[in-house]
Protein backbone atom coordinates (compact mmCIF):
# COMPACT_ATOMS: atom_id res chain seq x y z
CA UNK A 1 0.00 0.00 0.00
CA UNK A 2 2.82 2.15 0.02
CA UNK A 3 2.55 3.27 -3.46
CA UNK A 4 -0.91 4.88 -2.33
CA UNK A 5 0.28 6.75 0.54
CA UNK A 6 2.14 9.28 -1.07
CA UNK A 7 1.34 12.29 -1.83
CA UNK A 8 0.03 12.94 -5.29
CA UNK A 9 -0.62 16.50 -6.81
CA UNK A 10 -2.08 17.27 -10.11
CA UNK A 11 -3.66 20.42 -12.23
CA UNK A 12 -7.53 19.28 -11.46
CA UNK A 13 -8.66 21.93 -14.53
CA UNK A 14 -8.42 21.73 -18.11
CA UNK A 15 -5.72 23.23 -19.67
CA UNK A 16 -5.42 25.90 -21.05
CA UNK A 17 -6.19 30.03 -19.99
CA UNK A 18 -9.36 30.30 -17.85
CA UNK A 19 -10.73 32.51 -14.92
CA UNK A 20 -10.07 29.63 -11.79
CA UNK A 21 -7.43 27.51 -11.98
CA UNK A 22 -7.28 24.25 -9.26
CA UNK A 23 -4.41 22.17 -7.90
CA UNK A 24 -5.58 19.18 -6.13
CA UNK A 25 -3.30 17.36 -3.68
CA UNK A 26 -3.81 14.05 -1.69
CA UNK A 27 -1.70 11.91 0.87
CA UNK A 28 -1.49 11.81 4.31
CA UNK A 29 -0.70 14.29 6.77
CA UNK A 30 -0.83 17.18 4.57
CA UNK A 31 -0.97 20.30 6.81
CA UNK A 32 2.74 20.99 6.52
CA UNK A 33 2.48 21.56 2.69
CA UNK A 34 -0.35 23.03 3.32
CA UNK A 35 1.23 26.38 5.63
CA UNK A 36 4.26 26.45 3.50
CA UNK A 37 2.44 27.00 0.43
CA UNK A 38 0.08 29.52 2.55
CA UNK A 39 3.26 31.12 4.23
CA UNK A 40 2.85 29.67 7.53
CA UNK A 41 -1.21 30.08 7.66
CA UNK A 42 -2.49 26.60 9.07
CA UNK A 43 -6.27 25.77 7.52
CA UNK A 44 -9.20 24.79 9.07
CA UNK A 45 -11.17 21.43 7.35
CA UNK A 46 -13.89 22.54 5.09
CA UNK A 47 -13.08 26.04 5.22
CA UNK A 48 -12.13 28.59 2.24
CA UNK A 49 -8.56 30.14 3.30
CA UNK A 50 -8.18 33.12 1.03
CA UNK A 51 -3.81 33.59 0.85
CA UNK A 52 -1.00 34.09 -1.35
CA UNK A 53 0.52 30.92 -2.41
CA UNK A 54 4.01 31.12 -2.12
CA UNK A 55 7.54 29.62 -2.81
CA UNK A 56 10.99 28.72 -1.09
CA UNK A 57 11.64 32.02 -0.97
CA UNK A 58 8.41 33.06 0.36
CA UNK A 59 7.72 35.38 -2.57
CA UNK A 60 4.23 35.45 -3.81
CA UNK A 61 3.07 32.78 -6.80
CA UNK A 62 -0.35 33.79 -6.97
CA UNK A 63 -3.08 34.16 -4.15
CA UNK A 64 -6.48 32.22 -3.93
CA UNK A 65 -8.13 29.99 -1.91
CA UNK A 66 -6.81 27.17 -0.47
CA UNK A 67 -9.11 24.43 1.20
CA UNK A 68 -8.04 21.32 3.71
CA UNK A 69 -10.49 18.31 3.81
CA UNK A 70 -9.22 16.06 6.73
CA UNK A 71 -8.95 12.59 6.70
CA UNK A 72 -11.85 10.14 5.89
CA UNK A 73 -14.08 13.54 5.03
CA UNK A 74 -12.70 13.71 1.63
CA UNK A 75 -13.19 12.65 -1.95
CA UNK A 76 -10.32 10.19 -1.58
CA UNK A 77 -10.35 9.52 2.14
CA UNK A 78 -7.20 10.89 2.63
CA UNK A 79 -6.12 14.35 3.21
CA UNK A 80 -7.07 16.17 0.12
CA UNK A 81 -5.91 19.85 -0.30
CA UNK A 82 -7.33 22.18 -3.01
CA UNK A 83 -5.86 25.27 -4.29
CA UNK A 84 -7.84 27.37 -6.20
CA UNK A 85 -6.00 30.31 -7.83
CA UNK A 86 -5.90 32.28 -11.12
CA UNK A 87 -6.37 29.92 -14.25
CA UNK A 88 -3.17 30.81 -16.55
CA UNK A 89 -0.87 27.73 -17.75
CA UNK A 90 2.43 28.86 -16.05
CA UNK A 91 0.79 30.19 -12.92
CA UNK A 92 -1.09 26.47 -12.64
CA UNK A 93 2.45 24.81 -13.73
CA UNK A 94 4.78 27.72 -10.83
CA UNK A 95 2.02 25.95 -8.49
CA UNK A 96 2.56 22.31 -9.46
CA UNK A 97 6.08 22.91 -9.33
CA UNK A 98 5.84 24.46 -5.66
CA UNK A 99 3.86 21.53 -5.07
CA UNK A 100 6.59 18.84 -5.98
CA UNK A 101 9.52 20.38 -4.79
CA UNK A 102 6.79 20.19 -0.93
CA UNK A 103 7.35 16.27 -1.47
CA UNK A 104 4.38 15.10 -3.77
CA UNK A 105 4.67 13.51 -7.00
CA UNK A 106 2.58 13.67 -10.32
CA UNK A 107 -0.61 11.73 -10.21
CA UNK A 108 -1.46 9.13 -12.96
CA UNK A 109 -4.61 9.49 -14.86
CA UNK A 110 -7.69 8.59 -11.99
CA UNK A 111 -5.21 8.35 -9.07
CA UNK A 112 -7.59 10.23 -7.17
CA UNK A 113 -10.42 8.26 -8.11
CA UNK A 114 -8.39 5.04 -7.53
CA UNK A 115 -7.43 5.95 -4.24
CA UNK A 116 -11.32 7.06 -3.55
CA UNK A 117 -12.22 3.25 -4.72
CA UNK A 118 -9.17 2.04 -2.45
CA UNK A 119 -10.47 3.79 0.30
CA UNK A 120 -13.86 2.59 0.43
CA UNK A 121 -15.19 6.25 -0.49
CA UNK A 122 -16.38 4.82 -4.03
CA UNK A 123 -17.15 1.09 -5.53
CA UNK A 124 -15.99 0.68 -9.11
CA UNK A 125 -19.44 1.16 -10.99
CA UNK A 126 -19.19 4.95 -8.89
CA UNK A 127 -15.57 5.69 -9.78
CA UNK A 128 -16.32 4.71 -13.63
CA UNK A 129 -19.11 6.85 -13.65
CA UNK A 130 -16.85 10.23 -12.73
CA UNK A 131 -14.97 9.76 -16.28
CA UNK A 132 -18.40 9.14 -17.61
CA UNK A 133 -19.54 12.14 -16.31
CA UNK A 134 -16.41 14.64 -17.22
CA UNK A 135 -16.84 12.69 -20.99
CA UNK A 136 -20.96 12.87 -21.37
CA UNK A 137 -21.67 13.91 -24.84
CA UNK A 138 -25.12 14.81 -24.27
CA UNK A 139 -27.34 15.95 -21.36
CA UNK A 140 -29.68 12.61 -21.31
CA UNK A 141 -25.62 11.08 -20.38
CA UNK A 142 -24.91 13.35 -18.18
CA UNK A 143 -27.84 12.63 -16.29
CA UNK A 144 -27.56 9.03 -15.99
CA UNK A 145 -23.89 9.31 -15.41
CA UNK A 146 -24.71 11.58 -12.11
CA UNK A 147 -27.24 9.08 -11.36
CA UNK A 148 -24.77 6.09 -11.24
CA UNK A 149 -22.44 8.20 -9.65
CA UNK A 150 -24.83 8.72 -6.54
CA UNK A 151 -25.16 4.51 -6.56
CA UNK A 152 -28.49 4.12 -8.37
CA UNK A 153 -26.85 1.42 -10.53
CA UNK A 154 -24.16 0.25 -7.54
CA UNK A 155 -27.93 -0.37 -5.61
CA UNK A 156 -29.56 -2.44 -7.84
CA UNK A 157 -26.45 -4.83 -8.30
CA UNK A 158 -25.92 -5.00 -4.39
CA UNK A 159 -29.40 -6.31 -4.48
CA UNK A 160 -29.11 -8.85 -6.91
CA UNK A 161 -25.95 -10.10 -4.94
CA UNK A 162 -27.81 -9.79 -1.24
CA UNK A 163 -30.88 -11.96 -2.67
CA UNK A 164 -28.12 -14.32 -4.59
CA UNK A 165 -26.07 -14.50 -1.08
CA UNK A 166 -29.44 -16.04 0.68
CA UNK A 167 -30.07 -18.50 -2.18
CA UNK A 168 -26.32 -19.82 -1.79
CA UNK A 169 -26.59 -20.14 1.96
CA UNK A 170 -29.74 -22.29 1.55
CA UNK A 171 -28.14 -24.38 -1.23
CA UNK A 172 -24.74 -24.98 0.66
CA UNK A 173 -26.65 -25.50 3.74
CA UNK A 174 -27.70 -28.47 2.50
CA UNK A 175 -24.43 -30.09 1.41
CA UNK A 176 -23.96 -31.59 5.13
CA UNK A 177 -27.40 -33.21 4.54
CA UNK A 178 -27.53 -34.70 1.73
CA UNK A 179 -30.31 -37.54 1.89
CA UNK A 180 -32.55 -34.17 2.97
CA UNK A 181 -31.02 -32.01 0.42
CA UNK A 182 -34.20 -31.56 -2.10
CA UNK A 183 -37.05 -31.82 0.35
CA UNK A 184 -35.20 -28.79 2.04
CA UNK A 185 -34.63 -26.86 -0.88
CA UNK A 186 -38.31 -27.03 -1.80
CA UNK A 187 -39.13 -26.55 1.84
CA UNK A 188 -37.67 -23.21 1.23
CA UNK A 189 -38.69 -22.58 -2.43
CA UNK A 190 -34.99 -22.44 -4.02
CA UNK A 191 -36.59 -22.84 -7.01
CA UNK A 192 -39.05 -19.87 -6.50
CA UNK A 193 -36.12 -17.59 -5.00
CA UNK A 194 -34.00 -18.42 -8.44
CA UNK A 195 -36.63 -17.85 -10.53
CA UNK A 196 -37.71 -14.08 -9.03
CA UNK A 197 -33.15 -13.33 -8.71
CA UNK A 198 -33.69 -14.29 -13.05
CA UNK A 199 -36.35 -11.70 -13.35
CA UNK A 200 -34.82 -9.07 -11.40
CA UNK A 201 -31.21 -9.62 -13.40
CA UNK A 202 -33.12 -9.64 -16.13
CA UNK A 203 -34.64 -6.12 -15.67
CA UNK A 204 -31.25 -4.69 -14.58
CA UNK A 205 -29.57 -6.08 -17.76
CA UNK A 206 -32.27 -4.42 -20.18
CA UNK A 207 -32.04 -1.16 -18.40
CA UNK A 208 -28.16 -1.18 -18.47
CA UNK A 209 -28.20 -2.08 -21.92
CA UNK A 210 -30.05 0.85 -22.77
CA UNK A 211 -27.84 2.72 -20.86
CA UNK A 212 -24.70 1.39 -22.70
CA UNK A 213 -26.57 2.49 -25.79
CA UNK A 214 -26.68 6.29 -24.25
CA UNK A 215 -23.06 6.42 -23.19
CA UNK A 216 -21.58 4.53 -26.74
CA UNK A 217 -24.05 6.45 -28.68
CA UNK A 218 -23.55 4.93 -33.01
CA UNK A 219 -21.56 5.25 -35.45
CA UNK A 220 -23.02 5.38 -38.23
CA UNK A 221 -21.44 5.78 -41.93
CA UNK A 222 -22.82 6.74 -45.15
CA UNK A 223 -21.39 5.12 -48.23
CA UNK A 224 -22.68 5.42 -52.09
CA UNK A 225 -21.72 6.92 -55.04
CA UNK A 226 -20.18 9.78 -55.98
CA UNK A 227 -22.31 12.59 -55.78
CA UNK A 228 -25.29 10.94 -55.16
CA UNK A 229 -25.77 13.14 -52.06
CA UNK A 230 -23.51 11.75 -48.89
CA UNK A 231 -22.80 15.33 -47.98
CA UNK A 232 -25.87 16.51 -48.71
CA UNK A 233 -27.35 14.11 -46.06
CA UNK A 234 -24.80 14.77 -43.70
CA UNK A 235 -25.70 18.35 -43.45
CA UNK A 236 -29.11 18.06 -42.98
CA UNK A 237 -28.50 15.31 -40.07
CA UNK A 238 -26.47 18.19 -38.29
CA UNK A 239 -28.19 20.97 -39.21
CA UNK A 240 -25.05 22.60 -40.53
CA UNK A 241 -23.13 22.87 -43.67
CA UNK A 242 -20.49 20.25 -42.51
CA UNK A 243 -19.41 19.38 -45.82
CA UNK A 244 -18.70 20.71 -49.09
CA UNK A 245 -21.31 20.25 -51.61
CA UNK A 246 -20.82 20.35 -55.33
CA UNK A 247 -21.82 18.57 -58.66
CA UNK A 248 -18.06 17.25 -59.01
CA UNK A 249 -17.48 13.66 -58.38
CA UNK A 250 -14.74 13.29 -56.07
CA UNK A 251 -15.92 16.47 -53.90
CA UNK A 252 -15.50 14.55 -50.55
CA UNK A 253 -11.68 13.44 -50.29
CA UNK A 254 -11.50 12.20 -46.66
CA UNK A 255 -13.96 10.97 -43.88
CA UNK A 256 -15.97 13.96 -42.87
CA UNK A 257 -16.83 13.09 -39.20
CA UNK A 258 -19.99 14.97 -37.15
CA UNK A 259 -21.65 14.11 -33.94
CA UNK A 260 -25.39 15.09 -33.74
CA UNK A 261 -28.10 14.03 -30.37
CA UNK A 262 -30.90 11.79 -31.07
CA UNK A 263 -33.09 11.47 -28.14
CA UNK A 264 -30.06 12.18 -25.56
CA UNK A 265 -28.30 9.48 -27.95
CA UNK A 266 -24.96 10.56 -29.53
CA UNK A 267 -25.09 9.48 -33.40
CA UNK A 268 -21.59 9.65 -34.45
CA UNK A 269 -21.57 10.09 -38.73
CA UNK A 270 -19.11 9.45 -41.22
CA UNK A 271 -19.25 10.84 -44.57
CA UNK A 272 -17.00 8.57 -46.40
CA UNK A 273 -15.03 9.67 -49.50
CA UNK A 274 -16.66 8.36 -52.42
CA UNK A 275 -15.83 4.86 -53.24
CA UNK A 276 -14.02 4.84 -56.47
CA UNK A 277 -11.02 4.05 -58.33
CA UNK A 278 -8.93 7.08 -58.94
CA UNK A 279 -5.66 7.87 -59.69
CA UNK A 280 -5.76 10.91 -57.25
CA UNK A 281 -2.93 9.89 -54.46
CA UNK A 282 -4.77 12.58 -51.67
CA UNK A 283 -8.40 10.88 -52.54
CA UNK A 284 -7.02 7.17 -52.80
CA UNK A 285 -5.89 8.24 -49.06
CA UNK A 286 -9.45 9.45 -48.34
CA UNK A 287 -11.02 5.84 -49.66
CA UNK A 288 -8.75 3.76 -47.56
CA UNK A 289 -10.28 6.05 -44.66
CA UNK A 290 -13.58 5.04 -45.78
CA UNK A 291 -12.92 1.58 -45.84
CA UNK A 292 -11.65 1.28 -42.11
CA UNK A 293 -14.56 3.22 -40.93
CA UNK A 294 -16.89 0.96 -42.49
CA UNK A 295 -15.13 -1.65 -40.81
CA UNK A 296 -15.76 0.12 -36.79
CA UNK A 297 -19.17 1.03 -37.97
CA UNK A 298 -22.54 0.19 -36.16
CA UNK A 299 -24.77 0.85 -39.34
CA UNK A 300 -23.97 1.84 -42.87
CA UNK A 301 -26.72 3.98 -45.13
CA UNK A 302 -26.04 3.22 -48.41
CA UNK A 303 -27.10 6.20 -50.53
CA UNK A 304 -28.46 4.92 -53.99
CA UNK A 305 -29.80 7.08 -57.10
CA UNK A 306 -33.08 4.46 -57.52
CA UNK A 307 -33.18 5.78 -61.83
CA UNK A 308 -29.72 4.78 -61.99
CA UNK A 309 -29.65 2.07 -59.99
CA UNK A 310 -26.84 -0.95 -59.32
CA UNK A 311 -24.56 -0.44 -61.99
CA UNK A 312 -20.86 -1.37 -61.75
CA UNK A 313 -19.47 1.39 -60.05
CA UNK A 314 -22.32 0.73 -57.29
CA UNK A 315 -22.27 -3.22 -57.48
CA UNK A 316 -18.29 -2.66 -56.50
CA UNK A 317 -19.04 -0.43 -53.56
CA UNK A 318 -21.72 -2.78 -52.23
CA UNK A 319 -19.19 -5.55 -52.24
CA UNK A 320 -17.07 -3.82 -49.79
CA UNK A 321 -19.28 -3.61 -46.72
CA UNK A 322 -19.20 -6.23 -44.29
CA UNK A 323 -22.11 -8.45 -45.01
CA UNK A 324 -22.71 -8.73 -40.95
CA UNK A 325 -23.27 -4.56 -40.84
CA UNK A 326 -26.46 -3.23 -40.46
CA UNK A 327 -27.77 -1.25 -43.56
CA UNK A 328 -30.30 1.10 -44.60
CA UNK A 329 -30.58 2.14 -48.18
CA UNK A 330 -31.38 5.67 -48.95
CA UNK A 331 -32.76 6.96 -51.91
CA UNK A 332 -32.26 10.69 -51.89
CA UNK A 333 -33.60 13.61 -53.64
CA UNK A 334 -37.58 12.63 -54.07
CA UNK A 335 -38.04 16.65 -54.36
CA UNK A 336 -36.40 15.98 -57.92
CA UNK A 337 -38.59 12.78 -58.86
CA UNK A 338 -42.46 13.84 -57.30
CA UNK A 339 -42.12 10.90 -54.74
CA UNK A 340 -43.07 11.16 -51.45
CA UNK A 341 -41.21 10.34 -48.05
CA UNK A 342 -41.50 6.92 -46.70
CA UNK A 343 -40.05 4.11 -44.97
CA UNK A 344 -40.23 0.28 -45.99
CA UNK A 345 -39.33 -2.91 -45.00
CA UNK A 346 -38.67 -6.20 -46.35
CA UNK A 347 -41.73 -7.80 -47.77
CA UNK A 348 -43.43 -4.71 -48.69
CA UNK A 349 -44.60 -4.81 -52.84
CA UNK A 350 -44.17 -1.15 -52.48
CA UNK A 351 -40.73 -0.51 -51.44
CA UNK A 352 -39.09 -1.13 -54.94
CA UNK A 353 -35.47 -1.33 -52.96
CA UNK A 354 -32.10 -1.57 -54.95
CA UNK A 355 -29.76 -3.27 -52.50
CA UNK A 356 -32.11 -5.49 -51.08
CA UNK A 357 -31.30 -3.85 -47.68
CA UNK A 358 -34.00 -4.97 -44.58
CA UNK A 359 -34.88 -1.48 -44.39
CA UNK A 360 -35.86 1.68 -47.35
CA UNK A 361 -35.99 5.49 -46.70
CA UNK A 362 -36.94 7.59 -49.10
CA UNK A 363 -36.11 11.52 -48.20
CA UNK A 364 -34.80 14.49 -49.54
CA UNK A 365 -31.73 15.66 -48.38
CA UNK A 366 -32.37 19.32 -49.60
CA UNK A 367 -35.73 19.63 -48.26
CA UNK A 368 -35.88 17.91 -45.10
CA UNK A 369 -38.57 15.62 -45.77
CA UNK A 370 -38.63 12.32 -44.27
CA UNK A 371 -35.69 12.82 -42.35
CA UNK A 372 -37.53 12.40 -39.27
CA UNK A 373 -38.50 8.90 -40.43
CA UNK A 374 -34.84 8.02 -40.74
CA UNK A 375 -34.14 9.80 -37.44
CA UNK A 376 -36.41 6.91 -35.94
CA UNK A 377 -35.39 4.45 -37.77
CA UNK A 378 -31.57 4.93 -36.38
CA UNK A 379 -33.21 4.53 -33.01
CA UNK A 380 -34.78 2.15 -33.40
CA UNK A 381 -32.01 -0.28 -35.19
CA UNK A 382 -30.00 -0.14 -32.07
CA UNK A 383 -33.03 -0.89 -29.91
CA UNK A 384 -32.97 2.53 -27.61
CA UNK A 385 -36.48 2.72 -26.27
CA UNK A 386 -35.93 6.24 -24.84
CA UNK A 387 -35.17 7.77 -21.43
CA UNK A 388 -36.68 6.77 -18.57
CA UNK A 389 -35.99 7.76 -14.71
CA UNK A 390 -34.83 3.71 -13.87
CA UNK A 391 -31.97 3.81 -16.93
CA UNK A 392 -27.75 3.84 -15.23
CA UNK A 393 -25.33 4.57 -17.43
CA UNK A 394 -23.38 1.38 -18.32
CA UNK A 395 -20.30 0.21 -19.89
CA UNK A 396 -19.20 -2.85 -22.01
CA UNK A 397 -17.65 -4.78 -18.99
CA UNK A 398 -20.59 -4.06 -17.10
CA UNK A 399 -22.99 -5.95 -19.53
CA UNK A 400 -20.45 -8.73 -20.45
CA UNK A 401 -20.95 -9.30 -16.20
CA UNK A 402 -24.11 -9.27 -16.00
CA UNK A 403 -24.87 -11.67 -19.08
CA UNK A 404 -22.38 -13.51 -17.60
CA UNK A 405 -24.30 -14.33 -14.29
CA UNK A 406 -27.32 -14.54 -16.39
CA UNK A 407 -25.73 -17.67 -18.05
CA UNK A 408 -24.78 -19.13 -14.63
CA UNK A 409 -28.32 -18.56 -13.13
CA UNK A 410 -29.57 -20.08 -16.28
CA UNK A 411 -27.24 -23.42 -15.87
CA UNK A 412 -28.36 -23.51 -12.37
CA UNK A 413 -31.88 -23.53 -12.95
CA UNK A 414 -31.26 -25.96 -15.67
CA UNK A 415 -28.85 -28.48 -14.53
CA UNK A 416 -28.69 -27.25 -10.62
CA UNK A 417 -31.12 -29.80 -9.01
CA UNK A 418 -29.72 -32.47 -10.32
CA UNK A 419 -26.49 -32.10 -8.86
CA UNK A 420 -26.66 -29.89 -5.60
CA UNK A 421 -22.89 -29.22 -5.27
CA UNK A 422 -22.78 -27.93 -9.33
CA UNK A 423 -26.11 -25.89 -8.49
CA UNK A 424 -24.02 -24.21 -5.49
CA UNK A 425 -21.15 -23.76 -8.18
CA UNK A 426 -23.48 -21.96 -10.50
CA UNK A 427 -24.01 -19.66 -8.26
CA UNK A 428 -20.78 -18.82 -6.61
CA UNK A 429 -19.87 -18.03 -9.91
CA UNK A 430 -22.67 -15.87 -10.60
CA UNK A 431 -21.79 -14.25 -7.93
CA UNK A 432 -17.89 -13.48 -8.79
CA UNK A 433 -19.57 -11.72 -12.18
CA UNK A 434 -21.72 -9.36 -10.55
CA UNK A 435 -19.19 -8.47 -8.21
CA UNK A 436 -16.95 -7.52 -10.57
CA UNK A 437 -19.01 -4.69 -11.54
CA UNK A 438 -18.71 -2.99 -8.06
CA UNK A 439 -15.22 -3.77 -7.66
CA UNK A 440 -15.75 -6.43 -4.67
CA UNK A 441 -13.66 -9.16 -6.82
CA UNK A 442 -11.09 -7.56 -9.76
CA UNK A 443 -7.99 -7.91 -10.93
CA UNK A 444 -5.63 -5.57 -10.14
CA UNK A 445 -4.67 -5.21 -14.11
CA UNK A 446 -8.31 -4.53 -14.65
CA UNK A 447 -8.28 -1.69 -12.50
CA UNK A 448 -5.42 -0.45 -14.27
CA UNK A 449 -7.20 -0.69 -17.81
CA UNK A 450 -10.24 1.37 -15.70
CA UNK A 451 -8.38 4.03 -14.26
CA UNK A 452 -5.56 4.61 -17.35
CA UNK A 453 -8.46 6.34 -19.38
CA UNK A 454 -9.74 9.00 -17.05
CA UNK A 455 -8.13 12.58 -17.27
CA UNK A 456 -4.77 13.33 -15.27
CA UNK A 457 -6.12 15.48 -11.45
CA UNK A 458 -9.23 13.62 -11.42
Amino acid sequence: MMEYIATIAAIATAPGRGGVGVIRLSGKNLLPIAQSISGGKTPEPRKALYTDFVDANNQAIDNGLMLYFAAPASFTGEDVIELQGHGGPVVMNMLLERCLQLGARLAEPGEFTKRAFLNNKLDLAQAESVADLIDASSQSAARMALRSLKGSFSTHIHALVDNLINLRMLVEATLDFPEEEIDFLEAADARGKLARLQDELDNVLAQATQGAILREGMNVVLVGAPNVGKSSLLNALAGDDIAIVTDIAGTTRDTVREQIVLDGVPIHIIDTAGLRETSDIVEQMGIERSYKALQNADVALILIDPIEGINAKTASILSMVPPSLKRIEVQNKIDLRGESAGVFYEGEAERASVTQASTLIKLSAKSGEGLSLLREELLAIIGWQGESEGLFLARTRHLNALKMAKTELENASINGYDNIELLAEHLRLAQEALNEITGEFTADDLLGVIFSRFCIGK
